[in-house]
């Protein structure tokens, strides 16, 4: 594949741009609105797979900068490009945890599908930031979905609501096919006999991950016991005093914290297998998905717990905030430098030799 296909995406994600607000403009020029259909022509050569996977991420960059447009919009920073949708779309996109995932997905998800898309224009290898983009899109849309559907705006799920899940659905069909790609790690037999041979004491690095991963583990399953209105006085006391928005009732917050500890709850037990046992090549991949996923999860958190369309009750308050932030972030921050040790120095989660099938 030439470069100019890659450049091509990216001009395509920039006329989301004009088209945002053109379209803004002649539903405000006209005293009554029209419907109509947007039909995006995707040209699928038989024999171009990639082409294909480039037009599927050319689709979610070009839907990345108008959830930009959307996010700025919100905040006042530009007006005019998508008002119209802002006051007839479904009213979750106009919550605190909408407003962030907005800017989440038009920052973050847009700079992920240029670097696949450049990736596949140079035929190089996109599992490792696949794989990150999977935990991140995954966790974003569980979270979003199941608060829309049990949190106080269940009863506003519309014809937009159907049109989210079909991008889900495109979206789910690249997962699987980020799966696929094959790993690449060219890890010399004797580094990684040697890497297994070290015990804790010579890995310092692995035995702070290890000390770490047990309170993260006791702090995932804590707040997910708050939500479940756990009668403790320590949870009812956090709540009040440290993270009022757990009970903010759009349910969002809610719905976060059971993912978290239904899912990263079994990860920290299995991460912490993972650092003592030799040979668990699975780790590289599994930290690359849980790290994405934390990360977009804690990104909407924290700034859905300060943001100013949360209502005063639920935000942080303000003399318990430097703890909140400190908390947050290192729980945030800590999976992703975990989730760097293991792609980079992955020696240790090799397996020497390939398994024999006894037939």
């Amino acid at each position: 594949m030439s470069a100019s296909v890659g450049t091509g995406v990216f001009l395509l994600s920039l006329m989301s741009i004009p088209i945002c607000y053109l379209f803004n403009s002649l539903i405000y020029s006209n005293r009554y609105v029209e419907s109509g259909s947007h039909i995006l022509n995707v040209g699928l050569p038989k024999l171009m797979y990639q082409i294909c996977i480039c037009e599927v991420y050319a689709v979610h960059a070009f839907l990345s900068v108008v959830n930009l447009i959307i996010g700025l919009e919100q905040d006042n920073i530009i007006d005019g490009f998508v008002t119209f949708y802002l006051k007839e779309a479904d009213p979750h996109i106009n919550t605190a945890h909408g407003h962030m995932i907005s800017y989440w997905d038009g920052c973050v998800h847009y700079l992920m599908y240029l670097l696949m898309i450049a990736a596949i224009t140079w035929g190089d290898n996109y599992r490792a930031i696949g794989l990150y983009w999977v935990g991140s899109f995954l966790m974003r849309a569980m979270v979003y979905i199941l608060g829309n559907a049990v949190g106080k705006y269940g009863t506003h799920v519309g014809p937009l609501f159907v049109l989210h899940m079909l991008y889900i659905s495109m979206s789910v069909w690249a997962c699987f096919r980020i799966f696929s790609q094959p790993s690449t790690r060219d890890v010399e037999l004797t580094d990684i006999e040697e890497a297994q041979r070290a015990g804790l004491r010579r890995r310092p690095v692995d035995l702070v991950f290890i000390i770490y991963l047990i309170p993260a583990l006791a702090f995932c399953v804590f707040r997910g016991l708050v939500v479940l209105d756990c009668s403790s006085k320590w949870c009812q006391d956090y709540t009040q005093q440290y993270e009022p928005y757990l009970k903010d009732p759009s349910a969002y917050p809610k719905v976060q914290m059971l993912v978290s500890m239904l899912y990263s709850g079994p990860y920290y037990i299995i991460t912490l297998y993972g650092l003592l046992v030799p040979g668990c090549d699975w780790m590289p991949d599994l930290t690359l998905v849980h790290s994405g996923a934390l990360a977009q999860a804690q990104f909407s958190h924290i700034g859905a717990s300060l943001h100013t369309r949360t209502p005063f009750s639920y935000r942080v308050p303000v003399d318990s905030q430097p703890v909140f932030l400190l908390v947050n972030v290192l729980y945030m921050l800590v999976p992703q430098a975990l989730c760097y040790r293991c792609c980079t120095q992955p020696a240790f989660f090799l397996r020497t030799a390939p398994e024999k099938k006894n037939e």
